[in-house]
């Protein structure tokens, strides 16, 4: 995309957001640093310096890591160090990370250098920029983070010159890549190798594109989810604002207020008032889901965010060169992120659940009032009966990947580290889970888009009218049996590029 489109992002005078990330993770906008980030980052590498030169110590500047922190080294060990720290982490294993994923994390861990508190040099960072900024991404093996360290030891290995990255569209030795792109390998000082591997950036870089997917199926589950409720010719009164307003839930209120909006002006569903006393839940309680569901995700935004902006490194570097500490903590535990990313799991999970109950009814004779399968020549065309199998199988899969990682825990490090937050884990299983969250929508809008086309178009509210016409332009109403698959795939494409024009004009 063009700089117009995403003007450069300048970091470290204000608090981050996570669309911030999303920008240059996904959409590519340059990113640099103000100077006054770069002032803290000079001034805590100039106290490891002279920590260094003083022969005082302290923990992974002059000592080995973990469990062998009693080990103090000399200064033209910690060069080796941290070179060796690296290699030896980065032992991840799995298909590699998605191009986004990988500069997520890397945004996350520039933002987190960027306080000054790491006690890396400007020319790391500096480094970390250009691989941004020049579209050189480290090939980052998926698994292997009981919370964090390996990830971001593959991307420290791409700035030493070793492994491979993804290069103009080719996956190249990283030498070859830093050196079409004019750079050179990089020579990690003290304490550098331990801050490339620590803190949460992995696991706060994924959740921020996991809030990225998630707002906008948020914003699609309500515009699907009218659609089927006015093709089940749904009893509008459920959404009476008096009667949400008893729950003072802003997600309620906010979902309530969107399909109103959506449906508010339908004949159909004019003439469909007292039709039946009470529609089902999947129908009528669809503030009450939808808005619990954007309830858990503010509270994640809340909780990423407070991660994205945090000194998350150990040890932290405070105070000045005059006046300093050296402080080993545990900022790295990411705790509130992987209790975020399993909370908005189980929330988005629910949506998927509710949606494929809505789009059951859809396809079923026995509810629908419509022909069995949405499809006017039932028997010889199956119409969109398996599509909804699909749906339950990505349902009971989501079942799966909404257990909660942040309950599991192991022993590592000798002992040292015993209590693990699992939280890339958890934002990894939340990024599969929203994907399947995705297809389940844009099955449920292919079926209610079908629904709708036995009503006809001037039975239609303007709002599921926008949606219905914006669907038909990249997939044709259904007469006969026909291979669904792409029919599905585009639909799912619609909601991924968030073109919905369903609130609009």
């Amino acid at each position: 995309m063009s700089s117009t489109l995403n003007p450069p992002q300048v970091w470290g005078d204000a608090p981050l957001t996570w669309p911030s990330l999303v920008q240059v993770a996904r959409h590519d906008a340059p990113l640099t640093l103000s100077d006054s980030a770069w002032q803290r980052i000079a001034q805590s590498r100039e106290i490891v310096g002279t920590i260094v030169a003083t022969g005082q110590v302290a923990y992974g500047i002059n000592t080995g890591l973990g469990a062998l922190c009693n080990i103090t080294l000399s200064e033209d060990e910690l060069s080796q160090l941290s070179r060796n720290t690296l290699l030896s982490h980065a032992c991840g294993v799995g298909p590699t990370l998605a191009r986004a994923e990988v500069r997520a994390i890397l945004c996350a861990a520039i933002a987190n250098y960027s306080h000054g508190k790491s006690g890396v040099s400007v020319a790391l960072v500096q480094q970390l920029l250009a691989l941004l900024n020049r579209g050189i991404t480290p090939q980052v093996p998926s698994q292997g983070s009981v919370g964090y360290l390996t990830h971001m030891a593959h991307i420290g290995l791409t700035l030493l010159g070793i492994g491979e990255a993804e290069w103009q569209g080719r996956v190249v030795p990283a030498e070859q890549a830093l050196a079409e792109a004019g750079l050179t390998p990089y020579r990690p000082g003290a304490k550098e190798g331990l801050s490339l591997v620590n803190g949460t950036p992995c696991m706060t870089g994924l959740a921020c594109l996991a809030l990225d997917d998630a707002a906008r199926l948020l914003d699609w589950a309500d515009v699907t989810g009218a659609m089927s409720f006015e093709a089940l010719r749904g009893q509008l009164v459920a959404f009476d604002p008096e009667v949400l307003a008893l729950k003072a839930s802003p997600g309620i209120q906010r979902s309530g207020e969107r399909l109103r909006q959506l449906l508010s002006d339908s004949p159909l569903l004019k003439a469909s008032v007292g039709i039946r006393t009470q529609d089902a839940l999947s129908l009528r309680s669809m503030p009450q889901v939808h808005g619990a569901c954007r309830d858990q995700f503010t509270h994640a935004v809340r909780q990423v965010e407070t991660e994205l902006n945090a000194s998350t490194d150990n040890p932290l570097i405070l105070g000045t060169p005059d006046a300093w500490r050296v402080v080993s903590q545990s900022n790295p535990h990411g705790e509130s992120v992987a209790m975020a990313c399993d909370l908005l799991a189980i929330a988005l999970a629910e949506l998927g659940s509710i949606a494929e109950r809505r789009l059951d009814r859809l396809v079923n004779p026995l509810v629908s009032g419509l022909p069995p399968f949405l499809v006017a020549e039932p028997g010889v065309n199956s119409g969109m009966m398996i599509a909804q199998y699909v749906a339950a199988s990505l349902c009971a899969e989501n079942r799966q990947l909404a257990q909660p990682a942040v309950l599991d825990n192991f022993v590592t490090s000798g002992l040292q580290e015993d209590h693990l937050s699992l939280g890339t884990g958890a934002a990894l299983k939340l990024l599969k889970l929203v994907s399947n969250v995705g297809h389940i929508l844009a099955i449920e809008y292919l079926l209610a888009a079908q629904a709708l086309e036995f009503h006809g178009e001037s039975q239609l509210a303007a709002g599921t009218r926008r949606a219905w016409q914006q669907l038909r332009q990249v997939v044709a109403c259904w007469q006969q049996d026909r291979w669904l698959a792409p029919d599905i795939a585009r639909a799912a494409e619609q909601i991924r590029a968030h073109r919905c024009d369903a609130l609009e004009g």
